[in-house]
């Protein structure tokens, strides 16, 4: 395999003026001014952000794409959400779900977007949807990690063959046992089901990640049962709640319990921004609640924290792109965390948190590592989620995979002369301007190259 040299590059921790070569697919070497080997591919950074790959750690791509089908969700809700997917459920076929699945792994390596957790519904008795990602997983493995989770939407207690179609998934070879507690019936049936789950992960010597008190009732406290029964069963590390949604309404008397034991059971946490911003808070007149989890106090207690991108175009969220600066941009936003530590904070919840929490082998920019990693247009984390960054460059195990030209603009003004004769018009008014802005270019990898129109199909647009 030829090297790859990347130059005059600057890293998230603030190094500059780096090179980083690339040779059979691993970073042999990261220094200023490095010799490049005979036959390599030399990329000029211009000084620009390498950053390591964007990593997803909630997603639902079995719904992905599926925006309008088999209607739209009027009321906005997440329940109306869930009854939209079941509608839909019947009509899947696997063709579909592995195109739509397909298409937005291509806007997620344009995106430099390289590892995904994808939850995958197993309350359909055929497993379509298992099969399908299944496959995807496997076509999509030269450019991105997709790691899948078996989730019993309708309830694991709640739909009748709900865990035994979750054991036929993990079987198959999903890789991580999910739950969702706050949709069964009553809130021990909730209990329950985490118990069973917890226990099912740790027989198999697997990672539990929960969809966990998604609501806006204050009352609904599955965390704390999933804390619980991560200590006695020494998953420590192994477990994620996603959403917590219900902590932004919680008493914090009760939270200032809730987040030291959640911190001593080394629990993961991922929140959701675009989604939990627009799904949360729908039952309130005025003042709305932004619905997202305790972020800022969550980091603050040494849990790790990640964001996910949760859904694009299907029944829970029209918009979405793959773009996880935008993911970051939104939980800035609503969770008010705008110092520059903060900031910086955002950006390692889309990258090196998200890794932690999937639990990625050697991920980062360091020799040794596969040669994984971003060039942004931008100089920081700060300015990489400010103007959510151009990827020049995608690059994945030492092979440039995807190719954005930069973002550009110029102004011209053209003055007029004074004419010699009255006119209606001022010359200010007569003068001419133009803004010229490069659009982003689809991509050229082999994965990507089907990306722009997908795009441009699914939006309707061109």
């Amino acid at each position: 395999m030829s090297a790859l040299l990347f130059r005059n590059v600057c890293f998230t921790d603030g190094r500059r003026a780096q090179d980083v070569l690339a040779e059979d697919g691993r970073i042999r070497a990261i220094g200023a001014q490095l010799t490049a080997p005979d036959g390599a591919q030399i990329v000029d950074g211009h000084g620009f952000l390498l950053s390591p790959p964007f990593v997803d750690a909630h997603f639902h791509m079995d719904a992905t794409l599926s925006y309008g089908l088999p209607r739209v969700n009027q009321s906005g809700t997440l329940l109306e959400g869930i009854a939209l997917w079941g509608e839909l459920k019947p009509q899947l076929t696997q063709q579909a779900l592995v195109e739509r699945a397909m298409q937005y792994c291509d806007w997620a390596v344009a995106k430099g977007l390289l590892a995904i957790r994808s939850h995958v519904d197993v309350c359909d008795d055929r497993l379509l949807a298992v099969e399908a990602l299944l496959q995807v997983k496997q076509r999509v493995a030269p450019y991105l990690d997709l790691q899948l989770v078996a989730f019993p939407q309708d309830g694991l207690l709640r739909s009748p063959t709900a865990l035994a179609n979750l054991k036929r998934a993990l079987d198959q070879g999903v890789d991580v046992v999910g739950g969702i507690p706050h949709f069964e019936r009553t809130m021990a049936d909730g209990g329950e089901s985490v118990r069973i789950l917890c226990e099912l992960a740790a027989e198999r010597g697997l990672r539990v990640d929960m969809h966990c008190d998604e609501s806006d009732d204050p009352l609904s406290r599955h965390i704390e049962t999933l804390t619980f029964h991560t200590r006695r069963l020494g998953l420590q590390g192994r477990v994620t709640g996603s959403h917590l949604t219900s902590m932004h309404s919680m008493d914090n008397y009760y939270v200032s319990k809730l987040i030291p034991l959640m911190a001593e059971a080394q629990l993961n946490a991922v929140a959701n921004p675009l989604i939990n911003i627009t799904l949360q808070g729908r039952h309130d007149s005025y003042p709305k609640r932004r619905g997202m989890t305790r972020v800022p106090e969550l980091m603050a207690a040494g849990i790790t924290v990640g964001f996910g991108h949760d859904c694009v175009m299907d029944p829970w969220y029209s918009l979405g792109c793959a773009d996880m600066l935008e993911v970051a941009q939104m939980g800035l936003h609503v969770a008010q965390m705008t110092s520059l530590t903060q900031m910086r904070a955002c950006f390692d919840a889309v990258t090196v948190n998200n890794a932690a929490i999937l639990g990625l082998d050697d991920y980062g920019i360091a020799v040794g590592h596969p040669a994984d990693f971003v060039l942004l247009q931008a100089r920081s984390p700060e300015e990489a989620i400010r103007l959510r960054a151009t990827r020049l460059a995608v690059v994945r195990r030492g092979r440039i995979v995807a190719q954005t030209p930069a973002a550009t603009a110029s102004w011209r003004w053209r003055s007029v002369r004074a004419c010699s004769r009255p006119s209606r018009t001022s010359p200010v008014a007569r003068a001419r301007h133009a803004v010229r802005s490069t659009a982003a270019a689809p991509p050229t990898s082999p994965l990507c190259r089907r990306a722009h129109r997908a795009a441009r199909r699914v939006h309707g647009s061109g």
